[in-house]
């Protein structure tokens, strides 16, 4: 009886077969796709598909399935992973660099690769797990600190891999049967399939469903969290390995391209980017779809420029396509609208009453009178709390300017320093309004780089050297950053997609946009009117200084008095709130991300003309600085804390150290170093530690 009592329990626990098919669908789905692409790509060529043909598309594909299944895993628990790319660079310059010897066993080389990963994801797992810290601002700064002693290792491509590791890794595991590639990749799934089921698998799901449940049950959410940038940066380490032994050789830069391909490769395999569903088998599909789509647009004959236009559409496409329910933010928008023009057609909204229908009638009540002798507090008392946040980016920046004056000389009572100060400051002081009001609503635009870039590329290709063509050239330009700030802020707002995979997409689709326009190389260069702008000395200043004094002046204004600043704020302070206090939200997030785009633009714009010319990847060193000048500055990287005036202070400090590092005999390379370990000290110093 008990028997048939438990068995009938079992039964009723085990969800059937459609629903287990229902729950795989965005599995599933990955699946069909890579069948009908495999198809679509036997079809195109006139010589059917054979072994040899399959094998180079396993091997091809390895690194980015391998590097999305550390991806994935970091996902799952609710994280993300933005320094993967720099990882995999890492591990392939330390072998090609270090690990050469013939002599030496491949195994020995794999395990060393995997282990650099994991020292990496230990990094990052420290940061996030035992401080608790942003997992994004995280790995945005060690993606920077690993970028740079990557540099530091090998700044060109170069090195030599042991032959053995290709003799290892490359091949048939069975001869005409499973190449070593597919065979590697299934050893990895196995061992997911079986971590899965272990008390840490498990407790990886609980973490990425909801981290505060979890942790009231029981979960060792810190030990999770901590582990799965450990495994994830493992899974890097091997992708490292794998590229090494393809190559045979090592390239600074060769990981960079992947973090995008990687986030798609995710998505489009079925794993949910806020954590708890998907899992890497998906992932693997995912990474094969995107390279069979990248090599389909190649047969056809289609510029490999657009392969970063693709691969951000389908990672928008996929993150879409994942959502599309009823309770979507976009099926909420669809009905909000449907509901306003139906509400618009009774004459019932409240901007079509009359204005007394409008105003709301509270009781009378007399207001307490103002205590005798009591008086309005002065401005430092109002503003106390943004001074001991912005106080201290000034105190840094003044001690920086002593030591450049102790290290160089003439620094400290030189006009021209300090013009020069403002002249190579204006870059990030016009960023710091732009990516410091994202971050003030509690969001990331990734998207800076190539906005900066196709803007300056545009500008200079339709100035030519000419002064007359400003005239439509900058409208042009700043109308372009405008268009990408509204398209950011659509897609975040209208389709709900995370704010960082949607400015990381837009991103890539910029720079595939640039290569197509400038066909992979920018002509054209600056006006003399705008060279002028920011270089001639012939005034007491430079008049790109009076540009950013103005700038200042509106920037602060913008923020701390007018309406818009007010909700930027209310939103960064809770956005279910705001938008209960009647702040129209949606439009406020979409004019923040045009702000921040105008700002990206005027930038390129600047940077085109104080070099005399535009270049592919000008802004790229542009991405790490802007975020930092915010939060040195005092900004609360999660949003609702920040003033304008303590970001100007982070650029004029974070200018004042690269001019006096400019000046020393350290590498370029260290820069990026100390950009990253300053922002992971400032936003430890100044997080909020309440709760």
């Amino acid at each position: 009886m008990a028997t048939a009592a438990t068995h009938s329990r079992e039964l009723l626990a085990a969800p059937s077969p459609f629903k287990r098919l229902a729950r795989e669908r965005r599995l599933l789905i990955a699946v069909a796709v890579f069948l009908v692409l495999l198809a679509t790509v036997a079809s195109i060529g006139s010589v059917r598909l054979t072994y040899y043909d399959l094998s180079q598309l396993a091997a091809s594909g390895a690194p980015l399935a391998l590097a999305a299944i550390g991806q994935t895993i970091v996902i799952l628990s609710g994280g993300f992973d933005l320094s993967a790319g720099a990882a995999i660079s890492l591990v392939n310059v330390a072998l090609a660099s270090s690990l050469q010897n013939p002599s030496l066993s491949p195994l020995a080389v794999v395990a060393a690769g995997v282990g650099i990963g994991m020292a990496c994801g230990a990094f990052n797992g420290f940061f996030v797990a035992v401080l608790r810290m942003q997992p994004i601002v995280v790995t945005l700064a060690t993606m920077f600190i690993l970028q740079g002693v990557t540099l530091l290792i090998m700044d060109k491509p170069g090195g030599q891999v042991s032959p053995a590791l290709s003799d290892l890794l490359l091949g048939d595991a069975v001869p005409s049967v499973l190449p070593k590639p597919v065979l590697l990749i299934l050893l990895v799934l196995a061992a997911w399939a079986w971590v899965k089921r272990t008390n840490f698998g498990v407790a990886l799901y609980a973490v990425g469903s909801d981290v505060e449940s979890a942790r009231a049950v029981g979960v060792p959410t810190r030990r999770v969290q901590f582990m799965v940038f450990v495994v994830g940066g493992g899974c890097y380490g091997l992708a490292g390995v794998f590229i090494s032994s393809q190559t045979g050789s090592a390239d600074p830069l060769i990981g960079n391209p992947m973090l995008l391909q990687m986030f798609a490769a995710v998505v489009v395999g079925g794993t949910t980017l806020g954590g708890g569903r998907g899992g890497p088998l998906g992932s693997v599909f995912g990474a094969y779809i995107l390279m069979m789509v990248v090599n389909i647009l190649l047969v056809l004959n289609v510029s490999a420029y657009y392969s970063t236009v693709a691969e951000g559409s389908i990672l928008i496409l996929a993150v879409l396509a994942a959502d599309l329910r009823p309770g979507s933010p976009l099926a909420r928008h669809i009905r909000h609208v449907v509901l306003r023009t139906r509400a618009r057609a009774r004459g019932d909204l409240p901007s079509q009453r009359s204005a007394d229908a409008r105003r709301l009638r509270l009781p009378a009540f007399d207001r307490p009178a103002r205590a005798a002798g009591s008086a309005t507090p002065n401005i430092l008392v109002r503003n106390a709390e943004a001074l001991r946040f912005a106080l201290p980016s000034y105190v840094c920046f003044v001690l920086v300017v002593l030591a450049t004056q102790a290290t160089l000389g003439h620094a400290l009572t030189n006009w021209s320093y300090y013009n020069s100060l403002v002249v190579l400051s204006s870059f990030l002081a016009v960023l710091a309004l732009g990516q410091g009001t994202v971050i003030l609503t509690g969001g990331l635009d990734l998207s800076v780089p190539w906005t900066i870039g196709l803007s300056g590329i545009l500008l200079a290709g339709l100035v030519k050297g000419s002064d007359a063509a400003l005239l439509y050239a900058l409208p042009v330009a700043l109308f372009v950053g405008l268009a990408v700030g509204f398209v950011n802020g659509a897609g975040i707002v209208l389709l709900g997609v995370s704010p960082i995979v949607m400015t990381l997409a837009v991103n890539g689709i910029l720079q595939g946009a640039a290569l197509v326009y400038s066909n992979g190389t920018p002509d054209g260069f600056s006006s003399p009117l705008l060279r002028r702008f920011m270089t001639d000395h012939e005034f007491i200043v430079t008049p790109v200084v009076v540009f950013i004094a103005l700038f200042v002046v509106v920037a602060v204004l913008l923020l701390g008095r007018t309406a818009f600043g007010r909700r930027v704020y209310s939103i960064g302070n809770g956005e279910r709130v705001a938008a209960l206090s009647g702040v129209p939200v949606s439009q406020t997030l979409i004019g923040v991300y045009m702000l921040s785009g105008l700002c990206s633009a005027i930038v390129g714009i600047l940077l085109t003309g104080f070099s005399g010319q535009a270049s592919l990847g000008m802004g790229d060193e542009y991405l790490l600085p802007s975020i930092a000048v915010v939060v040195i500055g005092g900004a609360l990287i999660t949003g609702g804390r920040g003033s304008y005036l303590g970001m100007l202070g982070g650029a004029l400090l974070l200018t004042a150290l690269q001019t006096l590092l400019a000046g020393t005999t350290l590498p370029y390379a260290t820069r990026t170093i100390l950009f990253g370990l300053v922002v992971l000290a400032a936003v430890m110093a100044l997080r909020d530690k309440r709760g």
